[in-house]
């Protein structure tokens, strides 16, 4: 990723510190387990808003700065060089376009959350308060509605990128039947929690379904608690991004 030295030094610095924190945030999204060999994470343009930075196609726990790419909304790489990127990149373009307050999306297969997206009748429900952004819940996307039943359930071009931005709508997250789900968020610091915590709340009540049946969080609570625990995102994010660090140290760095 070349950073345009063109920007005064205080837009530089903060472009450069932008895209370590999106190398910090693959890592620690692999790190604690939404991640795996698949997914991908990005954040808008900090300078043009009609543009995305994405790493190319590789592990998120081996991404670097020099991984990072610039992509269009419509997905078209901008400075890749000849480097594979993500087949997916078009859920990404899609939602920035659909979503002007929307700032960073990670999408992931994260293991607790898929088993919710393939049984409807039970849905994705807020029932801790660390998990207020599912707000009444996460709806889910079926392919199946837009490219009928033959798909290989990847959002493989824009139109079924613009079918996906449009199942979220002005929710946080969105499922995907049989896949996994998108997360966003208006800084990427909260799309890093919100997807880490929509795996948590769903092992959680994937447990306590077992013990009964689950008071959940009604939408006013559950837009108290994400005022109260995204208001202190720095803290959880400063404790993963270490652990990250730590494990990637261990490894003997990337």
């Amino acid at each position: 990723m070349n950073i345009d030295n063109s920007t005064s030094v205080t837009a530089t610095q903060s472009t450069e510190d932008l895209l370590r924190d999106l190398v910090d945030a693959n890592h620690i999204l692999f790190n604690e387990g939404v991640l795996d060999a698949f997914g991908h994470v990005s954040i808008r343009h900090p300078e043009n808003t009609e543009r995305f930075l994405l790493a190319r196609n590789m592990a998120p726990g081996l991404v670097t700065l020099d991984d990072i790419l610039t992509f269009d909304l419509d997905g078209t790489p901008i400075d890749a060089d000849g480097r594979p990127v993500y087949l997916e990149r078009f859920i990404h373009g899609e939602i920035y376009r659909a979503r002007p307050d929307v700032m960073a999306v990670v999408h992931s297969h994260s293991p607790s959350v898929v088993p919710f997206s393939a049984v409807k009748s039970t849905p994705l429900r807020p029932m801790c308060h660390m998990s207020g952004f599912l707000g009444a819940g996460a709806p889910i996307f079926e392919i199946r509605d837009t490219a009928g039943t033959a798909t290989d359930l990847l959002i493989r071009d824009r139109s079924l990128g613009a079918s996906l931005a449009d199942s979220l709508g002005n929710d946080n997250v969105v499922l995907m039947r049989g896949h996994g789900a998108t997360v966003a968020g208006p800084t990427l610091k909260q799309a890093v929690y919100r997807a880490i915590y929509v795996e948590v709340n769903a092992r959680l009540q994937a447990d306590a379904l077992r013990l009964g049946p689950i008071e959940y969080l009604t939408p006013e609570e559950a837009n108290a608690a994400r005022e109260a625990t995204e208001g202190q995102v720095e803290r959880p994010w400063q404790l993963w991004k270490m652990r990250a660090r730590q494990a990637q140290a261990h490894l003997g760095g990337v």
